[in-house]
């Protein structure tokens, strides 16, 4: 049975109101519909490869020429690094790592160098253990387990009193000062030897901080 359906009003013979296909005589039927983001920009839309190259940057700062580097280069860069070096161990605040800069930091350096602390001889001891390992004499090694458990209980205990020592310092001259991470920072100071501190310290022992 066939079912007849109305024509539009103002629609031509052939052609009804509910064909989906149809198209203006004028448009030809191969034509391609411009993409959203080239008709609103005016440009094609960039590929993620090209658009993540534009945003990242070298950690180590813009790359330098591809050729070789000419002597006087590298002798330029390694006056700066001892330029920088230098001034690091004088604890210039421009050349020091992130970690050593700020007043607050300053200040605990100047608190665990202004006394002989028992925990800058703790290398010493591992020293000392590494020897006995390899004397392999159970008479040392023995003496050597018992200077471990001094040396633990030691270090307990001179990182107790370097960590109320340094908050009280920094509460003292600075009560809104940032704290966070300044007793590991204090003992990791402390467990090197005063000559190998950098910055180098600038308070002798016996000194008031």
């Amino acid at each position: 049975m066939r079912v007849f359906r109305r024509k539009s009003a103002g629609a031509p013979d052939g052609t009804t109101q509910d064909s989906p296909g149809a198209q203006s005589p004028d448009s030809p039927a191969d034509t391609k519909v411009r993409p959203a983001a080239e008709a609103g920009k005016g440009r094609p839309t960039p590929k993620r490869k090209e658009a993540e190259a534009g945003r990242y940057q070298p950690i180590g700062g813009p790359k330098r020429s591809a050729g070789p580097r000419t002597p006087a280069d590298k002798a330029s860069a390694r006056s700066e690094r001892n330029r920088r070096n230098v001034a690091m161990k004088a604890g210039e605040e421009w050349a020091l790592l992130p970690k050593d800069r700020g007043p607050v930091r300053a200040l605990a350096r100047d608190y665990v160098d202004s006394r002989r602390r028992f925990t800058e001889y703790v290398m010493y001891f591992l020293l000392l253990l590494l020897l006995s390992i390899i004397a392999r004499s159970k008479v040392i090694q023995n003496y050597v387990v018992l200077l471990e458990f001094v040396v633990i209980i030691g270090v307990a205990i001179e990182g107790f009193f370097i960590s109320r020592g340094v908050r009280r310092a920094v509460a003292a001259k600075a009560t809104d000062a940032d704290i966070r991470g300044l007793t590991w920072y204090s003992m990791t100071r402390a467990l090197s030897p005063r000559w190998m501190r950098t910055p180098a310290p600038r308070v002798h022992p016996g000194a008031k901080v």
